[in-house]
């Protein structure tokens, strides 16, 4: 990036015409521009300084080898994310199960009420069914085995 310095001031114009005519179509389609960076975006920044970069003193191969770790970091962390993610979603799914045939005891606002649980739902918020209604699990204050 120290090579975008070095750029005209034409070019400065131009590319900074490119960007804004960028935003402005991104908006017209109804995305915003956002403020965070995503891998492809990472991607897209350093394919742009390795090919605007200039020849007779490329990058230094510390700093393109440091920026590429960061980008496997950010990756991998990503990938753990979604991994918790997946499986906080399986354990919620499992609790529902769980509750299968069983009493619970709800609550949902000023009112409790017990049944026993004859049917789920699943995905990222299961639900019980008790009585003929469906209740998130978050309203179970306590399950009682038959």
């Amino acid at each position: 990036m120290e090579n975008l310095g070095r750029m005209s001031s034409a070019e400065k114009f131009q590319t900074q015409l490119t960007v804004d005519n960028f935003n402005k179509q991104n908006e017209i389609e109804g995305r915003k521009a956002s403020q965070e960076l995503g891998k492809d975006d990472f991607l897209k920044l350093l394919l742009t300084q390795l090919s605007h970069q200039d020849p007779t003193a490329p990058m230094d191969n510390n700093e393109f080898i440091a920026q590429m770790a960061s980008f496997s970091s950010l990756e991998q962390m990503h990938n753990m994310s979604n991994g918790f993610n997946k499986m906080a979603i399986l354990m919620n799914n499992s609790d529902a199960v769980t509750t299968i045939g069983k009493t619970v005891e709800l609550t949902v606002g000023d009112e409790t009420i017990t049944g026993v649980v004859d049917g789920i739902t699943r995905g990222e918020n299961p639900q019980v069914k008790v009585n003929g209604m469906f209740y998130s699990m978050e309203h179970i204050n306590a399950v009682y085995g038959n």
